[in-house]
């Protein structure tokens, strides 16, 4: 009995010492995850920034992301406009409706594009935006700079409902912050 009572009490302990390494394992591994993740900070007004590198290259990549004041009939999420910089550059500005709609016409060169009205303070134009993917509008750097310095921005575009305006108030963006992320000025309309 006593031999019993001895392998028992080894088994508890070795399933104890294996259910703790589990669990530190697991905490490490959430912490880990964690830091991975980028971390998104205010950067001015209403724009967010997140940071990350990519592990090949090295290179530094940050994201600003404003979101919209309205919804879209037929949305689940707010319209986006998010700038992508990688190394101090400008790689990409882009308008993210998050509603189902889709080109209008083809571009220069045969892709897909959209044509939208854009109001950037007291100024309105009409852009024509590369559909990208079809989940995104690539706005061009002209655009990309007038929406840093501005602070009334509003994007008007044909959905199978029928124009919808997607509202912004990119007001208030550290523009010290986007100069070191983008080499980017702001631009009058």
């Amino acid at each position: 009995m006593l031999k019993t009572w001895d392998g028992f009490a080894r088994t508890l302990w070795s399933g104890l010492r294996i259910r703790r390494s589990i669990a530190v394992f697991s905490l490490l591994s959430a912490v880990l995850l964690a830091s991975a993740q980028p971390v998104e900070v205010t950067a001015g007004g209403k724009w967010t920034k997140s940071e990350t590198e990519d592990k090949m290259t090295a290179a530094k990549k940050v994201k600003f992301t404003l979101i919209a004041d309205n919804s879209l009939s037929g949305g689940e999420k707010r319209p986006e406009i998010m700038i992508f910089c990688t190394d101090g550059k400008l790689a990409l500005g882009d308008f993210r409706p998050n509603i189902q709609t889709r080109p209008n016409q083809p571009g220069f060169w045969g892709q897909p594009q959209m044509k939208v009205t854009v109001r950037v303070d007291q100024s309105h134009d009409k852009r024509s935006w590369n559909w990208v993917n079809g989940e995104f509008l690539a706005m061009d750097k002209d655009t990309t700079r007038e929406i840093i310095g501005a602070q009334i921005f509003k994007v008007q575009f044909p959905t199978p409902s029928g124009p919808q305006i997607a509202e912004f108030s990119p007001g208030g963006l550290d523009q010290q912050m986007v100069r070191t992320a983008c080499n980017l000025k702001p631009k009058k309309p």
